[in-house]
């Protein structure tokens, strides 16, 4: 499976970690952008999140996006975008 969506984090992020590594153990894979390293990236996070920079941002290859989403979650929404 192609990387199909970018993961917003930050090195701090447990919620980030976590996800990444349940990401990790299923084989899906991911494109990783630190939103302190790449300030230009935090607005597209605020933009997904009413101004919020609340990590992991998940933004999908049809523009879509997840906050801090569960596995399941990330699963089914690269099933609708794969449908």
């Amino acid at each position: 499976m192609s990387a199909t969506f970018t993961m917003y984090s930050t090195p701090w992020c447990g919620y980030c970690h976590r996800l990444k590594r349940q990401l990790n153990q299923e084989g899906i894979t991911f494109a990783e952008v630190d939103i302190e390293q790449d300030p230009d990236s935090a607005f597209i996070v605020e933009q997904a999140n009413g101004g919020n920079q609340t990590v992991p941002t998940l933004v999908f290859s049809d523009g879509s996006a997840l906050t801090n989403p569960s596995l399941a979650q990330v699963k089914d929404q690269l099933a609708l975008i794969s449908g």
